[in-house]
């Protein structure tokens, strides 16, 4: 008999909703008043890594969090071969779409690990949206993919783990989904740095959810096929970011250690500026603080 999943966890002080979005729903959470403002989450966790850094934020703006599709408690649909159902263009569609049912037709932005690709298009595709950028510890998806190193191979194995065709990462993680979070996560954070048992337990209960690793693991594999081709038109053609962007990430991460963050940043946006922080990979679990206040400088 299969052993009952935990409630899911949330954030006090935030309403939650399900919107549907074109045929997804999306799940979020809203709260505070103020100029809008969209954070969106990493893998493998959902809108709760947020939990420092929202309700500071929601202190002078509305600040909405969401689950991407295939993750959280957002709609899951099913994978396809041509991989565009997981393209960072159907993922920021969602969110886009979702901030203009919440009355929003403009919109800061803020996106960590995957939420941070997923908004690095979010803004190509939809320009006049989003007044104000913020990217947490990547650099561009079309970057990464074109400087691939031993290291790079090493430090980001799940990159190609995850993309590997035939179901074979959706049985090995379902075999053991706790242990596949805790030991992604644990070795990315800085030293010292953890995350509470009960967070780490919610992020363990989404992946116990089948359409999650396979949502997930689609993500992965559009990232190296479709998102790298809709990433070289949008290059190829000379579109940039246009918004002020700002560019965070870790000086104990794999972003902060293998390349200069700025530097390739002013390859994609017209309009950046960047602070490292001394953090691993989760910055806002890590170091809600100083995240929250290098935001709150740059959004008003």
């Amino acid at each position: 008999m299969t052993a009952p999943q935990p409630a899911p966890l949330r954030l006090a002080g935030f309403e939650y909703r399900q919107l549907d979005v074109e045929g997804i729903m999306v799940h979020h959470a809203i709260a505070g008043s103020g100029p809008p403002l969209l954070l969106l989450h990493g893998y493998p966790e959902n809108h709760l890594m947020w939990r420092h850094v929202a309700p500071a934020l929601a202190q002078d703006h509305t600040v909405v969090v969401a689950d991407l599709r295939g993750y959280g408690d957002s709609g899951k649909p099913a994978p396809d071969h041509a991989g565009l159902v997981y393209a960072k263009r159907a993922m920021a569609r969602d969110q886009v779409g979702l901030m203009r049912q919440l009355g929003f037709g403009q919109f800061g932005l803020v996106g960590h690990d995957r939420g941070a690709r997923v908004a690095h298009r979010l803004v190509l595709d939809h320009p006049a949206a989003v007044t104000r950028l913020a990217v947490l510890d990547i650099v561009p998806t079309r970057h990464v993919l074109g400087h691939v190193t031993r290291a790079m191979a090493t430090a980001y194995y799940h990159w190609f783990f995850l993309a590997t065709p035939n179901g074979i990462p959706e049985r090995l993680i379902a075999a053991d989904p706790g242990f596949w979070v805790r030991s992604l996560i644990g070795p990315l954070l800085g030293p010292g740095a953890s995350i509470e048992p009960e967070v780490l337990n919610d992020y363990v209960r989404c992946f116990s959810d089948p359409r999650t690793i396979a949502g997930s693991c689609a993500d992965y594999r559009s990232a190296a096929s479709t998102d790298l081709l809709h990433d070289d038109e949008t290059f190829a053609v000379g579109q940039r970011i246009e918004c002020p962007t700002l560019a965070l990430w870790g000086t104990q991460a794999f972003v902060g250690r293998a390349y200069d963050p700025l530097s390739v940043w002013q390859q994609y946006a017209t309009d950046l500026r960047g602070t490292p922080l001394p953090t691993g990979h989760f910055l806002p679990e890590e170091a809600p603080a100083l995240v929250t206040s290098a935001l709150r400088d740059f959004l008003t």
